[in-house]
């Protein structure tokens, strides 16, 4: 029974006003004696606005203050953007972690993969379970998606029963895995729902998602008329995908051979989770160039236009195994994540340009959303009847249509909020009492970075104008010792006058040394502050753009 001081709360640390980096906290409990739990840990892509940076991870202070109070974290599935953090941060909280086999079989081979992944232990629960953590009783409710075993949380709780919905549409006929646990939905609306947390990537979009049958049907038909060579490019962890593929390529006496590492590891997963059962062996990329090219399908890595992915070495011409050649077709069976346009429309013009035939989903169904259209978002709503809706797993446009629709449905508590905001479901009615600290961190090559350090604007400002270092030497009586050395990089080679801008700065160093007061050249701090100043302002005067500036002095 709840105390009349407890609260059932909901919040938020990724996940919400973006897509991805997925981590959302359940709390019950007064403000003093609150139990926590943690549903998703995931991280999202960098795009060209931070260079240098390979993730983004959500910022966990808060999670480590209140460490003693979280009873475990639950994964809905095995998707980067909702479990791909744990690896770098969990060591920070070592609390238990929850998953279906099929997710726990890939957080370990994704552990194997990665020199120094710790060692996380999982307790496996089946399709379909339940369980009990301190005061919430969590169920799991499959639901179709783009990969297998996602999973909605019914979370019930003294106060209240929440619908966590993890990533989801309805798809009757999926290749693998189970529809949309429909049945168990009506259940929940008919026992009384407090509150619906749900997806909103598709919000905007009419109508329907189609189906996987129908993209595997398409993709038959498109492997089967090919002439010659077959490369298909889609998400790794599209399971369901693989198994079209490899269907579709059995039919034509083809072989499929996987290139790329991420989808070698998920195949190996799916087939030990039994998602590849009847689906005959891939085979090793080192036997593509021994096929005949109306013998092969090579299943590639790379659908984001990735600069290290299989695809995108194949369309630079620079695999080392996989060389693609006129008349071969190549089939993009995904949709671009938004940023990621640019890499991919390279990627394009790089095989168009070797004579290659590309297929994408603008011209031919080969993909569908995993994610819920409006008439979907409209059923659920009729299935579960929430008392309350707080859209997530969106940009601010997927949320406000989400949450417009669901006030069209005649529900009257509807939330929009953001990271970081605490969000009371239970007692009363639902409203934001107040914020717990959220932000970001960059992981930056091996090294964990908070968004907030100067680091990327730093490499931001040397990607637009460009750095000069000057090194001066000085005697003690403040006299130069030798010529000064300046090295200038990302600055063009000559101005519009044709005057060398390393000449330039140069000058600048010696009339500006040279017009200072003689107790002033002995101040090393003056001097290179001087200089710094000047070498900026001359090259503004010629190029419109001021360099970073940096100036050694150094005293013998």
């Amino acid at each position: 029974m709840a105390r009349s001081s407890d609260e059932l709360v909901f919040a938020p640390l990724g996940g919400v006003g973006e897509i991805g980096m997925n981590l959302a906290l359940y709390g019950f409990g007064d403000e003093r004696r609150r139990q926590w739990i943690i549903v998703d840990f995931g991280v999202a892509f960098a795009g060209e606005d931070l260079p240098g940076i390979d993730l983004i991870l959500p910022d966990i202070r808060y999670l480590v203050e209140q460490r003693k109070n979280i009873l475990g974290i639950v994964l809905t599935h095995a998707h980067e953007d909702h479990f791909g953090a744990l690896l770098d941060l969990w060591p920070r909280l070592k609390l238990p972690v929850y998953a279906t086999p099929f997710t726990a079989a890939l957080l370990q081979a994704k552990r194997e993969s990665e020199p120094g992944a710790p060692q996380i232990p999982v307790t496996i629960v089946p399709l379909g379970g339940r369980f009990t953590l301190g005061p919430f009783d969590i169920e799991l409710v499959s639901m179709a998606h783009s990969i297998p075993e996602s999973n909605g949380l019914i979370i019930r709780t003294p106060l209240g029963a929440v619908l966590h919905t993890g990533d989801w549409k309805i798809d009757p006929t999926p290749l693998i895995g189970v529809p949309t646990d429909e049945a168990k939905l009506r259940a929940l609306g008919d026992a009384g729902c407090l509150a619906l947390i749900g997806d909103s990537t598709n919000a905007v979009r009419e109508g329907r998602s189609p189906s996987e049958r129908d993209v595997a049907a398409n993709l038959a038909e498109l492997i089967r008329t090919a002439p010659r060579r077959v490369a298909v490019t889609t998400f790794a962890s599209n399971v369901a995908r693989m198994r079209a593929v490899a269907e579709a390529a059995a039919a034509c006496d083809r072989e499929v051979v996987l290139v790329g590492r991420s989808m070698e590891r998920i195949a190996q997963v799916a087939r030990e989770t039994g998602y590849l059962d009847g689906i005959r062996e891939f085979r090793s990329v080192d036997i593509y160039g021994h096929l005949p090219p109306d013998k092969v399908v090579a299943l590639c890595t790379g659908s984001q236009g990735e600069a290290r992915a299989a695809l995108s070495r194949i369309a630079a011409d620079d695999h080392p195994d996989v060389a693609l050649s006129r008349g071969d077709r190549v089939i993009f069976s995904s949709r671009a994540i938004p940023g990621n346009e640019k890499l991919i429309v390279k990627v394009i013009n790089g095989l168009i340009t070797q004579g290659v035939e590309v297929i994408t989903d603008r011209t031919h169904l080969v993909h569908v959303s995993g994610h819920p259209r409006r008439a979907e978002l409209d059923d659920m709503l009729s299935w579960v009847r929430p008392q309350i809706v707080v859209p997530v797993h969106g940009e601010a446009l997927h949320m406000a249509d989400h949450a417009a629709l669901a006030r069209s449905k005649g529900i009257e508590q509807v939330l929009t909020c953001r990271d970081g905001d605490l969000v009371r479901l239970a007692p009363g009615g639902v409203e934001i009492i107040d914020e717990v600290p959220a932000g970001r961190l960059y992981k930056d090559g091996t090294l964990l970075v908070d968004a907030a350090q100067r680091t990327v604007a730093d490499r931001r400002r040397l990607g637009f104008s460009g750095v000069i270092s000057v090194a001066l030497a000085l005697s003690a009586k403040g006299e130069l010792l030798a010529d000064p050395d300046l090295n200038l990089m990302g600055i063009p080679e000559k101005a519009a006058d044709g005057a060398v801008m390393a000449q330039i700065a140069y000058d600048a160093v010696i009339e500006t040394f040279e017009g200072l007061p003689r107790p002033r050249r002995r101040d090393p701090d003056s001097v290179a502050e001087a200089v710094r100043r000047a070498v900026r302002a001359r090259i503004a005067q010629r190029w419109n753009k001021k360099p970073i500036c940096y100036v050694h002095v150094l005293e013998t």
